[in-house]
């Protein structure tokens, strides 16, 4: 009996399958995903693209490029926070209901968005509306609903007295001209697009967003829209994936699907690597006989395959490789195993090109350090930033008002109080939603008297790769800080009276002492004015001090300027004496508006502004270092930035002397 011929065709592609799936078996090296990750990045550039420049418009969701320094005060002038009266808060003293004190109107009415005209003397009110400009003279402004309005004079009466400062935003103090704004790989949102927009920015240089070719593989897939044939599937994973890149930082750029033919796929392949930064496929990763993407990686460029096969369930196929620098991640064609491995290993590739940090999670708890009164009946929100303490995390309320468009933007997210509860507690623990990336609390903690040249080190430090929290309260706010241990580090300029010495007498156990550098403190004046110019300082401020006409603008009590101040006048009280702002911008922008004729405030700021400048006193700026923290990476790593040469140099160019030179 002859045997039966076997089918020659039918033999040949079985063994060429065999072949097939052996020759792939040997890519299929299973690591841990920590292994995986490892070969990845030890091949990939992972620093950010390069900057360009965007209409701010086109900006949200982008990383800035670079340090963004403020170009102007916000606000620009001393402004109205509310509809009422500008006027002297000394002239309400005593005012109460059974002793109301009555003041003349003056006839302007400061609309907002016109200068006013008309200098506010003593004894009189100007009528002003919210967001107006004060009026020299003026260090107050009471509310109209606490007047009562005398037409036949006219003239309103108080029942109640006004503090210096009362309801008025000084120039500034929202934002400082010359201030880092932003800072480089920041990202972008609605609150620092309110920011820019305050400082009249209509272009950015941001990070260039990476383009990432997808890539689809297989023959039963079916473009979308398209009718599905008997076996197809429609091509689900290009349109999760190109959505993933997006959300993920990156740009999309669709190449669509492709069939299960090598020739295809490498030309598509090598066009994308041509056109793009990165490239994502979906399937052809695994062993079977039509999964082909792996040989077609294999041969693009060096060095080739990193990874091929993960111990992740679902996940295991994932094949990771590079070629010329440029990453190449071929994912499982399971749409549930492809966003999966996207998620763990292409996307914060794609997020540390496009400048982003790593995802931030959603929510932490947190210890509130002081009392937060609330309004009975109406939920509140109350914006927090959070700092390192010494029993765990703690959420700072902010400072600022609701007029700042900074209050939100340095916030590291929100507590909630209910609309039944008066207060919240101190100590007590909140849940604090975390606002855009915030995730942790920052590394390091900054709290005391704030200098330009801060931003240095703090910038320094951020390219060692720390976060650093800096708040501003003074420096008598931060040695109270320093004590209570709610900071590492407090910046400060204080004068001991008795000995002359700077800072050294603030220091208490626990408590040691870092110089920082030397700054120059003067009396700031406009050019030409012949009472200072080519004067010292102490002879201009005895001239000021007899001219009734000279306005000065002072300082906040606790601020170390302000002890400068005081011992200038020696007791004395000129007229201005009441406006304090809290800031060197804001006395420079009161006395370059004409609505100050002098003050005191160092070196840098005049000339920025510029204004004349006296010399009075070199200044110690210096920083007091909790001990118990000093060992922190965090703090050895802000010693370091503060001793480099770079940063010293920095600090110079600013006009500041770093302690040693």
């Amino acid at each position: 009996m002859t045997a039966k011929p076997q089918t020659p065709t039918t033999d040949h592609t079985l063994l060429a399958a065999v072949r097939q799936a052996a020759r792939q078996e040997q890519f299929l090296e299973v690591v841990s995903a920590e292994e995986a990750r490892r070969r990845f990045a030890h091949h990939l550039d992972l620093s950010p693209l390069s900057g360009e420049s965007v209409p701010l418009a086109s900006a949200l969701g982008r990383v800035l490029a670079n340090d963004l320094a403020a170009p102007i005060d916000a606000p620009p002038f001393d402004r109205a926070n509310v509809d009422g009266f500008a006027l002297h808060a000394s002239d309400t003293a005593g005012a109460a209901d059974a002793t109301p004190v009555r003041i003349v109107l003056n006839p302007e009415v400061i609309a907002c968005g016109h200068a006013p005209k008309v200098e506010v003397p003593p004894g009189t009110a100007t009528t002003i509306a919210t967001g107006g400009v004060i009026p020299r003279g003026a260090d107050a402004v009471v509310m109209i609903e606490h007047t009562e309005l005398i037409e036949s004079i006219p003239a309103i009466e108080l029942r109640r007295a006004a503090s210096p400062g009362q309801f008025i935003s000084y120039a500034g103090s929202d934002i400082a001209r010359g201030e880092t704004l932003l800072r480089k790989g920041q990202r972008i949102g609605s609150r620092e697009i309110g920011m820019l927009a305050a400082c009249g920015l209509a272009e950015i240089d941001v990070v260039r967003r990476p383009k990432v070719a997808v890539l689809s593989t297989g023959d039963e897939l079916v473009a979308l829209g398209a009718p599905l044939r008997p076996g197809g599937v429609y091509d689900s994973n290009g349109a999760i994936l190109a959505a993933a890149i997006a959300e993920a930082g990156g740009e999309p750029v669709p190449f669509g699907a492709f069939p299960d033919d090598a020739g295809a796929l490498e030309d598509a392949v090598r066009r994308a690597l041509t056109e793009c930064d990165m490239v994502v496929l979906s399937g052809g990763t695994s062993k079977g006989a039509g999964d082909l993407s792996h040989r077609v990686v294999s041969q693009l460029g060096k060095p080739g395959i990193l990874v091929h096969g993960v111990a992740l369930k679902p996940g295991k196929p994932l094949c990771l490789a590079a070629a010329d620098g440029k990453p190449i991640a071929v994912l499982p064609g399971f749409p549930t195993s492809a966003i999966f491995t996207f998620h763990a290993f292409v996307a914060p590739v794609i997020r540390a090109r496009a400048g982003l940090p790593p995802e931030a999670a959603a929510g932490i708890e947190a210890r509130v350090p002081q009392r937060i009164a609330s309004e009975m009946g109406r939920k509140e929100f109350v914006l927090v930033s959070l700092v390192s303490g010494e029993h765990g995390t703690v959420a700072f309320p902010s400072t600022k008002g609701s007029g700042a468009v900074t209050s939100f933007s340095q916030a590291d997210g929100f507590i909630e109080i209910d609309a039944l509860v008066s207060a919240l507690d101190a100590g007590t623990f909140a849940h604090v939603t975390l606002i855009g990336d915030a995730a942790r609390a920052p590394d390091i903690v900054i709290m005391g008297s704030h200098d330009i040249a801060l931003d240095v080190v703090v910038g320094a430090l951020a390219e060692r790769g720390f976060s650093a929290r800096t708040i501003a309260v003074g420096s008598q706010g931060g040695v109270a800080a320093a004590e209570r241990g709610q900071c590492d580090i407090a910046p400060v300029h204080l004068v001991d009276p008795a000995t002359g010495i700077y800072n050294r007498h603030l220091l208490s156990p626990g408590l040691s002492l870092v110089e920082g550098w030397r700054r120059m403190q003067g009396v700031l004046f406009r050019p030409g004015d012949s009472r200072f110019e080519g004067r010292s300082a102490d002879d201009a401020a005895r001239i000021a001090l007899v001219d009734a006409a000279c306005l000065m603008v002072n300082r906040n009590a606790g601020s170390g300027t302000r002890v400068l101040v005081d011992r200038l006048l020696a007791g004395a009280r000129p007229p201005g004496y009441a406006n304090q702002p809290r800031s060197h911008n804001a006395v420079a922008a009161a006395i370059a508006q004409g609505r100050a004729d002098w003050g005191i405030a160092i070196e840098p700021v005049a000339r920025m502004y510029g204004l004349g400048f006296l010399p009075l006193a070199p200044e110690h700026y210096d920083f007091i270092v909790v001990d118990a923290r000093r060992d922190r990476p965090a703090v050895q790593a802000f010693l370091a930035a503060l001793a480099d040469p770079a940063t010293r140099a920095g600090i110079q160019a600013l006009g500041m002397q770093p302690a040693g030179n």
